[in-house]
């Protein structure tokens, strides 16, 4: 693959460049708040660079910086996804002038995000056709990302949120849409005959985390409002406050279906920045608890939705998958849901012996109950009906949207970043990248079964070729001492002690990193001040850019469809609100 030309990039930029900020690998530049918005059209439109993708849109308040220039920053994170080359773009942000022009127009991902990014920092984007808080409530007062916010000020929320402010919005963009189509403009009589239904969070549907007002013709939806924040906790700002490796549980806990490769990703962000090189075995022992993680996240989430339309035989069956790994992942980590197991630096510990004989005598138990209901569902009739052409994407929406993983790739775009990017070894193993031809909950579901099929020919590959020798970096920085040594001698005591309580410091730095996770790119923008504690620590989270198309895929369908389009999307709550 060419290295992304920086020269064009800064080409394109011009006059507008401040700095050029790239390091540990990241083409990155700072450009002038005023220019953001055509610098950002012409890295898009651009026939060579082809930044289609806004992969992420974060912010960051650096007062508490020494080499900062303004005190807010926005982060557009772009990615060619005709080229896999990334770029990062930074934009300085005065404190007194606390606004930039909205992109929501160029890509479709901006919208939830420019949301995110005033409801977290107070930063307003021009433009925007609804910018309001989005995960904390409606009363909330202040910016809870800004480092003068204490972590400990919780605020209630004393009404709900009605929704009619966005409600209104949809109707004068539905108005627009006729008049430009030249269609009848529906009256304010025929709108005031729809019906309104609120749909969660506590309703089956939405697994109690998620909230939709339904605006409804009859059965069919016309408009769909989500709320999304029921399950905000505030992951951001918590791992601010302890050490690098404290941040582990929090990470597990994003999608709590897929724990452990949550904790790779945040521990391979974390070792590119502190410029740590893992062990071979280490990589080889990730590869397989990411593959066993991904097998279980796809067969909950294809037995949630099968179930939700109707099935219940097959949500037995690939859950019994579920039971049988988790086993096996309790006896290596301790725990059987949220599991930490990864460290930055290597692992908490090294492989049990018998641990690869059992791994594939459970998965040669697990591969019958996979094909088994792939047998009762594949040519159901009555599934095919509930699922095929039900919420479909294209693949330039998909793309839009900034969708990545199996979402993405059932609307024929075979994006694959273990294919794409060749971390641990992945360029090497020999698997395929099941794709869809449209976009639909039936082709969503289909891929991920085919690929728990692939993930179980990666496990089997990187059993047999793990190498021998240690599991945690020989840079020692990161990593606990044996326990029998801290119980025996001064210094691995004394180690452990400064570990735990003021952790390893990490250069002054910044990067970008991510992991092919389950429900797709699970990245972690990280800056250091040098310190043993992270400084900001921004999480691109799958869900929320799958979730941001929902209104969109139910749009004209039943409601009886809702459930096949948000069960086929795999929305988990932990990662969606963080």
């Amino acid at each position: 693959m060419p290295q992304l030309d920086a020269d064009r990039v800064r080409g394109l930029i011009g006059d507008d460049l401040i700095a050029d900020c790239s390091s540990h690998g990241d083409t990155a530049f700072t450009v002038r708040r005023e220019a953001i918005r055509r610098v950002l059209r012409a890295l898009r439109e651009d026939d060579v660079l082809r930044f289609d993708m806004l992969m992420d849109l974060a912010a960051a308040d650096r007062s508490g910086l020494q080499e900062r220039s303004e005190r807010f920053e926005v982060v557009y994170q772009l990615y060619s996804l005709w080229n896999g080359w990334r770029l990062r773009i930074k934009v300085p942000v005065p404190e007194a002038e606390l606004h930039l022009d909205s992109i929501h127009d160029l890509w479709k991902s901006a919208n939830w995000s420019e949301r995110e990014v005033w409801d977290m920092f107070g930063i307003r984007f021009h433009g925007h056709p609804n910018l309001k808080r989005i995960l904390c409530h409606h009363e909330f007062v202040g910016h809870p990302l800004r480092k003068d916010y204490a972590r400990s000020r919780g605020q209630w929320c004393a009404t709900t949120e009605t929704l009619e402010d966005e409600l209104a919005l949809v109707h004068e963009e539905e108005r627009r849409r006729a008049r430009e189509l030249g269609d009848f403009e529906p009256t304010e009589a025929q709108i005031n005959e729809r019906m309104l239904v609120n749909i969660g969070p506590s309703h089956p549907l939405s697994h109690g985390t998620l909230r939709v007002l339904v605006e409804l013709e009859g059965e069919t939806i016309k408009h769909a409002i989500p709320e999304i924040g029921y399950l905000h906790r505030g992951f951001e700002k918590s791992a601010e406050k302890g050490v690098w490796n404290n941040v582990m549980p929090y990470a597990d806990r994003l999608n709590y279906v897929s724990a452990l490769s949550n904790n790779v990703a945040y521990a391979k962000a974390v070792e590119k920045l502190a410029g740590i090189e893992v062990p071979d075995r280490c990589k080889y022992i990730r590869v397989v608890v990411n593959e066993l993680s991904r097998i279980m996240d796809h067969c909950v989430c294809n037995a949630a939705n099968i179930v939700d339309v109707g099935a219940l035989t097959n949500f037995w069956y690939l859950f019994t998958v579920r039971e049988k790994i988790y086993t096996v992942l309790e006896k290596l980590t301790g725990a059987r849901l949220t599991n930490s197991y990864a460290r930055v630096g290597g692992l908490a510990r090294d492989l049990y012996p018998g641990f690869a004989e059992e791994v594939r005598a459970v998965l040669r138990e697990c591969v019958p109950y996979l094909e088994d209901v792939l047998v009762l569902v594949k040519n159901n009739r009555i599934f095919q009906e509930r699922t095929v052409g039900v919420s479909a994407i294209s693949a330039q929406d998909a793309i839009d949207y900034g969708w990545t993983g199996p979402c993405l790739r059932a609307a024929g775009v075979p994006l694959d970043a273990r294919k794409r990017d060749g971390y641990y070894f992945y360029d090497e193993f020999d698997f395929d990248v099941p794709v869809g031809e449209n976009g639909d909950a039936y082709d969503r579901i289909m891929v991920r079964f085919e690929e728990c099929f692939q993930s179980l020919r990666i496990i089997e590959q990187a059993l047999d070729r793990m190498p021998e020798g240690p599991v945690n970096s020989e840079l020692n920085r990161f990593v606990l001492p044996p326990k029998e040594e801290v119980y025996r001698d001064i210094e691995p005591l004394m180690n452990h002690f400064m570990l735990v309580m003021f952790g390893t410091p990490v250069p002054p730095g910044e990067t970008y990193d991510s992991f092919e996770v389950p429900n797709g790119e699970l990245g972690f923008y990280i800056i250091s001040d040098g310190t043993g504690k992270p400084y900001r620590v921004r999480v691109r989270p799958p869900c929320w850019y799958l979730y941001q198309a929902y209104p969109q895929l139910v749009q004209g369908a039943m409601v009886a469809d809702m459930a096949a389009a948000l069960g086929s999307l795999n929305i988990v709550a932990g990662e969606l609100d963080r």
